[in-house]
């Protein structure tokens, strides 16, 4: 397909055609963004594709408006942006672009689309209230700071919509691929995680070749015996605890109550581990000079864990 255009409307911008622009710019780096309402250009035509304006949805036609009735709707009824629909007709050729593996990019295409892109529609549809985060955060939700880059209200120099909207566009750009890159990275730490836990059989501690999400994993395998992860940071150790759920801070189990706040040689004192070196007052991080010491305080901590 050549795409010589990507036609959006003029004057001040929303969330939603700035990141589908996001989307459309990396499939088609070599088309020229156009920002009108002039008849001419929001009629489809083979070399363009029109979103947020033009008063029809045709996918095959490469035009994606949402503010005509009736307006495009998910299957369970909610309501589409622009950002939707190029979503939905192009996040998965956009993935593709990321270099997502072709393993993980329909979970993650699926992942973004609740995550990101749904809340965007929402929110440029009326359907929910950005002063739905509450007073202290209702400005500072996504679309909220990316609206704020258009240009103000009494900037009347030729083209300072159009400037703020090319100034705002990699911002946009920076939120969409760094949201992508940390789902295409959980899915990697969520394989590696799964490689681990076949490793550490009935053990009780989960060691890790560095730090990353892990709770995920260990979930979805339904590895229920674990307590502690351990794995390496810089030249240290590090003894973690395995949270029991996303909204709260409680853990399968604490490290033992005698060690919090201790460090270095009180630490080694009160533990019995040489290189035992700190355990964070909260009791669920502990850092160990070398792999055989955290193992050390591991095995301690998990003898508490099962005995209390």
């Amino acid at each position: 397909m050549t795409i010589t255009h990507l036609v959006t409307h003029s004057g001040g911008f929303h969330a939603d055609e700035l990141l589908s622009s996001v989307i459309l710019t990396r499939l088609f780096p070599d088309a020229e963004v156009i920002r009108s309402r002039d008849k001419a250009w929001i009629t489809p035509g083979a070399a363009r594709i029109i979103y947020d304006v033009g008063g029809q949805f045709d996918a095959d036609a490469q035009i994606f408006d949402h503010h005509q009735r009736p307006n495009p709707l998910r299957e369970d009824g909610q309501p589409y942006s622009s950002f939707g629909l190029i979503w939905a007709q192009y996040g998965r050729d956009y993935l593709r672009a990321m270099a997502v593996p072709e393993r993980d990019a329909e979970a993650i295409h699926g992942a973004f689309d609740r995550g990101f892109v749904l809340p965007v529609d929402l929110i440029d549809n009326g359907a929910v209230n950005a002063a739905e985060a509450g007073p202290l955060f209702a400005g500072l939700t996504l679309p909220v700071l990316l609206e704020s880059l258009k240009a103000v209200f009494d900037d009347h120099e030729e083209g300072a919509d159009d400037r703020a909207f090319m100034e705002a566009l990699p911002v946009a750009r920076a939120f969409v691929e760094a949201q992508v890159r940390r789902k295409a990275a959980k899915f990697r730490a969520e394989a590696m995680v799964m490689t681990a836990i076949e490793a550490a059989g009935a053990g009780r501690v989960l060691e890790l070749p560095m730090g990353m999400p892990f709770r995920a994993g260990v979930e979805q395998a339904g590895a229920d015996h674990l307590l502690f992860v351990i794995h390496p940071r810089g030249t240290d150790w590090t003894l973690t605890t395995i949270r029991t759920g996303d909204d709260t801070f409680d853990n399968r189990a604490d490290l033992p109550a005698a060690w919090a706040g201790l460090t270095d040689g009180a630490l080694e004192a009160v533990s019995g581990v040489k290189g035992a070196k700190f355990c964070h007052n909260g009791r669920f991080i502990a850092v160990a000079a070398t792999r055989a010491a955290v193992l050390a305080m591991a095995d301690i901590a998990v003898s508490e864990a099962l005995a209390g």
